[in-house]
């Protein structure tokens, strides 16, 4: 089991976004050309005064030819599986998603654990054709709405789904749902 104290990801997100794009010869005009997030993001990211989401980290990642983990990762820890960030907060404490770790995939495969507390909600943006999500409940319900189909999975349940759909994770219940999240493109 590892520690649960785990860093702010955006902590690493500036740093990372700022040394990306410079080893790409890319301008912060020319990323939010190449991107399609605004120069204003970028500049609030770089200076760590912006929160962004997971998609527009996805989107970030791919123009400057570097993977989502490269762009989350924390720098100063050599290289490995392992990344175990908080990569997003909902607004109950009980809320967030900690990116475990990746593998190579066609493009790349990750692991994440998530919680959501009582009636908290993530609405997530379409992926890339090809990307697939397999979730696995380890505790309450989750209830996953895919392409406006609305099905609730319970402690022990899994699903494999397209994720270049609509798609969200909500806790209908009264008790923090947790779940593994296996991301694969």
């Amino acid at each position: 089991m590892h520690s649960q104290e785990r860093g702010d990801v955006l902590a690493h997100v500036s740093g990372n976004l700022r040394r990306f794009r410079q080893a790409a010869g890319l301008s912060q005009a020319a990323l939010a050309e190449a991107s399609g997030i605004s120069r204003r993001m970028i500049v609030a990211l770089e200076g760590g005064d912006a929160n962004i989401s997971l998609s527009s980290l996805d989107k970030l990642a791919a123009a400057m030819g570097v993977g989502f983990v490269d762009l989350v990762r924390d720098p100063t820890r050599a290289p490995s599986a392992e990344i175990n960030e908080v990569t997003w907060r909902g607004a109950s404490p009980q809320s967030n998603a900690v990116l475990l770790g990746s593998a190579p995939a066609t493009t790349e495969a990750q692991m994440w654990l998530w919680s959501l507390g009582p009636g908290e909600r993530y609405d997530a943006e379409p992926d890339p054709a090809g990307w697939h999500e397999m979730l696995f409940v380890t505790q309450g319900t989750l209830r996953l709405e895919v392409s406006g189909a609305v099905r609730d999975h319970t402690a022990g349940s899994f699903t494999v789904y397209r994720t270049d759909q609509t798609y969200a994770y909500a806790n209908p219940g009264e008790v923090p749902v947790r779940f593994v999240r296996n991301v694969i493109s």
